[in-house]
């Protein structure tokens, strides 16, 4: 199954359509761009997998989520700085055979984040 993201908006109860997403590869504070997506209308790469269950490596991760551009898009109101700019997340692999699902849930405010299936 691969790697997978999810972004669910919790402030407008909806997928988290045209967010920006990069996905890096990391080894201590080097990091290596993978690729750049917008999620679609569910909320989700809409290629797919960022990572099919062949080319998933074990070692470990950044995702980073344009979670102010996304809101502006949406016409929220935001502070400068605003609270929330890029949410990263940093993960490991240890399994490659296995599926890794990192869900987002967010607002201008908070966020959320776990394994999923």
């Amino acid at each position: 199954m691969g790697l997978s993201t999810h972004v669910l908006d919790t402030m407008h109860g909806c997928p988290a359509a045209g967010m920006a997403v990069t996905l890096y590869t990391t080894q201590g504070e080097n990091t290596t761009l993978v690729k750049r997506v917008t999620l679609n209308a569910d909320g989700r790469n809409p290629d797919g997998p960022l990572y099919d269950t062949a080319s998933l490596k074990k070692g470990t991760y950044r995702l980073v989520f344009d979670v102010a551009g996304y809101f502006k898009s949406r016409g929220v109101a935001l502070p400068e700085p605003t609270f929330l700019g890029q949410v990263s997340l940093d993960f490991g692999v240890a399994n490659p055979e296995q599926h890794y699902h990192v869900p987002l849930l967010v607002s201008p405010w908070s966020y959320s984040t776990y394994r999923g299936s």
